[in-house]
């Protein structure tokens, strides 16, 4: 099953009401992730087209494409947290035996949701400051502020994440990196 398939098909590895919000969570990320994609492709492709064959730029397009990057950079977070492809440091961690291991990730999960919840935090206190200011973006004439809100969702959301690879591994036998991905590594040798 190709990746799309499996993220379309995707089943949380919790059980009851936890894997329905894993569950959930999984679909606002594909569905932000996507949206965020295909329209700063096409926003970069139409501002392109419009500097070349009308010989003006869309005003707005730089804008706009900073909005994009910034949701899909604090999506991002979430999607990695949930697929476990987030960087690891692992000397220490694979030199302990399953048990010590199976700790480890429940401390390393629970720390580092809440300090995505900290930063959540700050991200907010961060918003309201901007808020206040009551700038705008130039071309948009929007508030600055709205195009931030989308850090305090996707670290809120990366920070639901990190307990939940925290409960998946109270619960369960095996050591996870989140609720769907077994610890360990692939082989990727190659023999040259």
């Amino acid at each position: 099953m190709s990746e799309d398939e499996s993220e379309k098909n995707y089943r949380s590895g919790l059980p009851g009401f936890l894997g329905v919000i894993d569950t959930f969570l999984s679909k606002v990320e594909a569905v932000i992730l996507a949206l965020g994609v295909l329209l700063m492709a096409l926003n970069t492709v139409t501002n392109v087209i419009a500097r070349f064959v009308f010989g003006n730029s869309i005003m707005f397009s730089g804008e706009l494409n900073r909005i994009l990057i910034i949701m899909i950079t604090f999506a991002g977070i979430s999607y990695a947290a949930r697929h476990g492809r987030h960087i690891r440091m692992s000397a220490i961690y694979d030199a302990l035996p399953a048990g010590g291991r199976k700790v480890l990730m429940i401390f390393i999960s629970l720390f580092t949701a809440a300090v995505m919840f900290f930063l959540c935090y700050y991200s907010i206190i961060y918003i309201l400051d901007m808020q206040s200011r009551g700038r705008v973006l130039p071309a948009l004439q929007m508030p600055i502020w709205i195009i931030y809100v989308w850090a305090p969702l996707g670290l809120s959301i990366t920070g639901i994440q990190y307990v939940l690879t925290a409960v998946k591994n109270v619960m369960s036998r095996d050591v996870y990196l989140s609720t769907t991905t077994l610890d360990g590594y692939k082989d990727t040798e190659t023999e040259v």
